[in-house]
């Protein structure tokens, strides 16, 4: 038996709920064998961020040296990147390995509202990790800051998602959190077609770490050989169960339930999926 492998490339959250610490909690709930290369580590909780600690980009090299030279990967995500030369050694080391699929999650800015990524990194992440990338996975501020537009319409989030397309990606999918609506829908699309996977706005604060274990659980998806529109909806069944079945941590934002997928299903049907052109 091959154990699928995946690996995070990206920051921790002393909190637990978003990071690697996050993308490692969905891996083994995935049945991904999960490992890591940290960019940097945070001190943060529920409630905000209260310092940020930048890994030197020879320790991050030399993380992912560590693991692709002796246990290898079948499938890698990226997360919150701090600057431009870690984002650049990250890029030279997948490229010297050969390593892929790669999922890029563009952490920006916390739940707190608190810069993850210098302003000068977020261009070097459009010439550096997208080309590179099969899919790249931005919440819809994400998305706006990427295009520099406004994605409030249907059409313009279509129009965003081939804009980012050119700039190297392999497909992306927008997620529509921060949408206003009794729907989360998610904007898939790959170059081909438009997909659209929907789900039950759920009504709650405990949201820290979803963007994380998203991409995270289509890596592991990924890793395990699925096809990525299959990984996608299985991310968004697995998010949205996460969400639905709080821990009522901390006094801010909460993290959400990596536990649920596998101990709490819900009814079958609940993600919808429709096909757009």
């Amino acid at each position: 038996m091959t154990l699928p492998r995946a690996l995070t490339i990206a920051g921790s959250d002393s909190g637990g709920g978003a990071g690697i610490q996050a993308d490692l909690k969905t891996f083994q709930e995935l049945g991904a064998f999960g490992m890591s290369a940290l960019t940097a580590v945070t001190a943060q909780n529920t409630q905000g961020v209260s310092g940020i600690y930048e890994m030197t980009a020879e320790a991050v090299a030399r993380q992912m040296d560590a693991v692709l030279e002796d246990i290898g990967v079948d499938a890698l995500k990226t997360g919150m990147i701090a600057n431009v030369e870690i984002m650049e050694t990250i890029a030279e080391k997948i490229r010297q390995h050969g390593v892929g699929p790669l999922v890029v999650d563009p952490v920006m800015v916390a739940k707190s509202g608190h810069s993850l990524l210098e302003k000068d990194a977020r261009k070097a992440l459009t010439q550096t990790l997208l080309p590179l990338a099969l899919l790249v996975t931005p919440n819809l501020p994400e998305a706006e800051i990427l295009v520099n537009q406004q994605l409030d319409t249907e059409a313009k989030r279509k129009d965003g998602a081939r804009r980012i397309l050119d700039m190297g990606a392999s497909a992306v999918v927008i997620k529509g959190g921060h949408l206003e609506g009794e729907t989360a829908s998610d904007l898939f699309y790959d170059g081909e077609s438009f997909l659209t996977f929907s789900a039950p706005r759920i009504h709650t604060r405990h949201t820290h770490g979803t963007g994380c274990t998203f991409s995270a659980a289509v890596t592991a998806e990924l890793a395990k050989g699925r096809n990525l529109a299959d990984a996608v909806y299985t991310a968004k069944k697995f998010i949205t169960r996460a969400i639905a079945r709080p821990l009522e941590l901390g006094k801010g934002h909460g993290p959400t339930n990596h536990w649920a997928y596998n101990r709490d299903r819900d009814p079958e049907g609940v993600i919808t999926r429709t096909l757009s052109t």
